[in-house]
């Protein structure tokens, strides 16, 4: 009991402090339904998606996330393999609901039956324009120097907050070189890529540039914000791209228990239409002036590709296998959606490490593959240039050492090249880019503070030296 009452004074502690630091449109009463609404959505994601061990899961996600830790015991789970559902309770009062619908993942149930839960009319799938990157068995490398690196990015140490590295792919020359999966996990199992999904819009938004569907520097197409006079109209899609939106829906770059008071984290487990929530959001600066990475940036962006393509999840999936995955060969994809049929393409994406790998490689080929633009000329040199303000190296979608940022300079100094940019998810999520080394790495895991970013970029400067040194690709 005194245990109990030691961690109930800290909760309390932190909530108080949290209420006297609420950003606009942030409220007390929200932080449990975060809490329960991440803890749901995660687990019925993980367990019906990837097909990964809910309490397993449960108890490595929890122990990665600063605060959470400490009211693990208080949240109770109810996985229900009959309906496919999770819920989530706290102090056994607010309760979150997720559902698996195939096809479609898991969403949070908020009331009310989802706007959209078809899936698209069956098509003949389209070869894959990317030659194949490795065969059906894992690719174990022949290179001592690169097992080693592996090793590496898997050990854990005594003193260390857990890595839990749970994948790692290698690509050098178009060709998986080395791989290594945690117990549990395979190259067939779909793992949440968290924010990695933002590049994946980022994406989806360069192919409608392509075809003219979209203008990258005129207001966004939303709604709410037609209106010349209404200051949000001056937001373009270049402004969300960038999170430079102006938008005051505080941080996505806290993963702790204080994130649950931020307005974007009310948004992601509070709100059956994510975009309208977001787009009713106050200006805390003029568009382009200021920059601030939040997810309401990315939803709204996923709002106007909906929008764009048909208005329908259906018709979301049907043009992301169409225009992107299948000819990439990405063939185990899974996007989730919310109850409006919006994607959540801040991070709800789900793929094999392999298919992430593919993904790398459309960007390490210039937003080509065969002898086909996937997309616009330029658009990957813009992905990867340093957004203004962004101080932990922020492009287009991308993270990136290019340019002059607190972000670059660490990891550059840590091994990571500076010509390095990647797509970067919380807990550990990265899909790294190394153009002059035709080198594509991927890492999955779960991972608390700092998300192993040191093993990563380690791990990077490790198989550019193996595969260096030997002067082979590395098997």
């Amino acid at each position: 009991m005194r245990k109990r009452g030691v961690i109930l004074v800290a909760i309390a502690a932190a909530l108080a402090f949290g209420a006297t630091a609420l950003t606009a449109g942030a409220r007390a009463a929200d932080a449990p339904r975060v809490v329960t609404g991440f803890v749901a959505k995660t687990l019925c994601t993980g367990t019906f998606v990837s097909g990964l061990d809910p309490d397993r899961l449960f108890a490595d996600t929890t122990a990665a996330m600063p605060g959470v830790n400490l009211i693990a015991w208080a949240i109770g789970v109810n996985v229900d393999r009959t309906r496919k559902q999770v819920a989530a309770t706290l102090f056994g009062g607010v309760e979150s609901r997720a559902t698996h619908r195939d096809g479609l993942g898991c969403m949070l149930m908020h009331g009310g039956a989802a706007a959209d839960a078809t899936l698209p009319k069956p098509e003949p799938a389209q070869p894959s324009l990317l030659p194949e990157i490795a065969g059906p068995g894992i690719v174990t490398p022949a290179n001592p120097d690169l097992r080693r690196a592996l090793d590496q990015a898997f050990a854990e140490s005594r003193q260390a907050p857990p890595r839990n590295t749970k994948a790692v792919v290698v690509v050098k020359n178009g060709k998986v070189i080395a791989e290594r999966y945690a117990d549990g996990y395979s190259k067939d199992t779909p793992v949440l890529g968290f924010s990695m999904t933002k590049s994946v819009i980022s994406a989806l938004t360069g192919i409608l540039v392509r075809q003219g569907k979209l203008a990258i520097n005129e207001p966004a197409p939303i709604a709410e914000w037609r209106n010349p006079k209404d200051p949000h109209h001056g937001i373009t899609i270049a402004h969300l791209l960038r999170h430079t939106s102006g938008l005051a829906m505080g941080s996505s770059l806290n993963a702790s228990i204080m994130s649950a008071f931020a307005p974007v984290n009310r948004m992601k487990f509070s709100e059956r239409d994510m975009a309208g929530f977001a787009a009713t959001a106050d200006l805390e600066a003029a568009p382009g002036e200021h920059w601030n990475y939040h997810d309401g940036n990315t939803v709204l962006l996923s709002r106007v590709i909906r929008d764009a393509v048909g208005g329908r999840a259906a018709d979301v999936l049907q043009f992301a296998r169409r225009e992107l995955f299948e000819p990439l060969g990405m063939r185990n994809v899974t996007i989730e959606f919310d109850a409006t049929g919006t994607p959540e393409g801040s991070s709800q994406m789900v793929a094999t490490a392999r298919d992430w790998a593919r993904f790398g490689m459309l960007y390490l080929n210039d937003g080509t593959v065969g002898s086909r633009r996937i997309l616009p000329e330029g658009w990957v040199k813009s992905s990867a240039e340093l957004s203004p303000g962004a101080w932990v190296g922020m492009g287009a979608g991308f993270w990136t050492n290019h340019g002059d940022s607190v972000g670059s300079r660490y990891r550059t100094s840590l091994g990571m090249p500076r010509e390095a940019f990647y797509a970067s998810g919380v807990m550990g999520q990265y899909t790294v880019i190394v153009p002059s080394e035709r080198l594509v790495v991927v890492r999955l895991g779960i991972t608390g503070p700092q998300f192993d970013i040191e093993g990563v970029s380690r791990l990077i400067a490790d198989v550019i030296s193996a595969t260096r040194e030997t002067g082979q690709p590395g098997n």
